[in-house]
């Protein structure tokens, strides 16, 4: 339910940001980081109570037990116990702000900025296939690494508390929290299998976006 809305506000706002941030005289390179940030930045509001959802069922251990917890009941409960604000349904905003907004901008950033290295040929103005693919990989992986800390903030933030209490409240308090109790490379837990997703995934989104996109200019 989350991912189909959040690629298409990814792609759809990004391009409204380059165009609104491509002024004379401005490094094409800031436009267009810039315009990632504003992509993600805007993604975040717009996944943020499925995330919430989300990371709840996954640390409910009574899920698979209870047959009655179904998505749309967990965020009935967010909601009637705790609002649709930041303690609420959208818990942890300001952290998936900070990991969406951080991953858009090196993402779209690196592959929009050293596309223009890859050779084109007559017929294929996009350039190959697998260099896309490789720098597509390569921007996704990079991504990855400069806004996980936002991702653990968000997931301790979104996630099951200590039986004393509600301990991580906000994006940085909580990354000061888990870097002083468990050690500055807590906030890289997790790296790996998030590269392993999210840099396959870097490749093949925006290859077949371009494909697509392609397509239906030729179309039209």
């Amino acid at each position: 339910m989350a991912e189909t809305p959040k690629r298409a506000t990814k792609f759809f706002t990004f391009e409204q940001y380059k165009k609104a941030f491509a002024f004379d005289g401005f490094p094409v390179w800031m436009s267009l980081s810039l315009a990632g940030l504003g992509s993600g930045l805007t993604e975040a509001v717009v996944v943020c109570p499925f995330e919430t959802v989300k990371v709840q069922m996954q640390s409910d251990r009574s899920a698979g037990i209870d047959k009655s917890r179904t998505t749309a009941s967990v965020a009935r409960e967010i909601i009637k116990e705790n609002g649709f604000g930041t303690k609420g349904i959208f818990r942890g905003l300001d952290a998936t702000l900070g990991r969406n907004g951080i991953w858009n901008m090196f993402y779209f950033g690196i592959y929009h900025n050293l596309k223009h290295l890859i050779p084109v040929s007559e017929g294929n103005s996009q350039g190959s296939v697998s260099l896309r693919l490789l720098l597509g990989f390569t921007a996704g992986s990079l991504a990855s690494i400069a806004n996980i800390p936002f991702d653990v903030a968000k997931s301790r933030i979104q996630g099951p508390q200590p039986p004393t209490g509600r301990i991580y409240h906000g994006c940085f308090q909580s990354m000061a929290l888990v870097a002083r109790q468990e050690g500055f490379l807590a906030l890289y837990r997790g790296l790996l299998p998030k590269v392993m997703r999210l840099g396959p995934g870097g490749a093949i989104m925006l290859v077949v976006y371009e494909t697509v996109y392609d397509f239906l200019q030729m179309r039209t």
